[in-house]
Formats: C-alpha cells, structure tokens, sequence
C-alpha cells in the first residue's frame, strides 16, 4: 500500500481574496466575521482563507449572475 501525501491548501491573505473579487480587503474580513466565507487564524492573529473555498464561492457567486 503506497502512502500519498495530501497537499496541503494553499491559504490566501484578505488582500489576495479581495482582488480575486475585487472587493476591498475590509469587505472580505466581514464576510469572514458574518460566516460567508471560513477563516484561520495565524499565529500572529491574522486571518487566512483556503484558496478552494475561496475560489468555490467566486464560482457560486459567477453562477448567480448569469441569467
């Protein structure tokens, strides 16, 4: 039986979330805070967001807008 290393997430600062949806990096921490969209904490107290959930909402919000 072959071990497989999972790869790990990759973590997105708010400022990276906020250009992906072009929103200002504020915005993304109240959406963290109201429980849109999950966060970790750093151990310096800073939020960091999964790069696939981040990129499953953007697709989920892209999906809404089409008619």
């Amino acid at each position: 039986m072959a071990d497989t290393v999972q790869e790990p997430d990759k973590l997105l600062t708010p400022s990276e979330v906020a250009a992906i949806f072009r929103v200002d990096p504020k915005t993304v921490t109240r959406w963290a805070k109201v429980g849109k969209l999950s966060s970790i904490r750093t151990l310096g107290g800073h939020r960091r967001f999964r790069e696939a959930e981040v990129r499953a909402l953007l697709a989920e919000a892209e999906e809404q807008r089409r008619p």
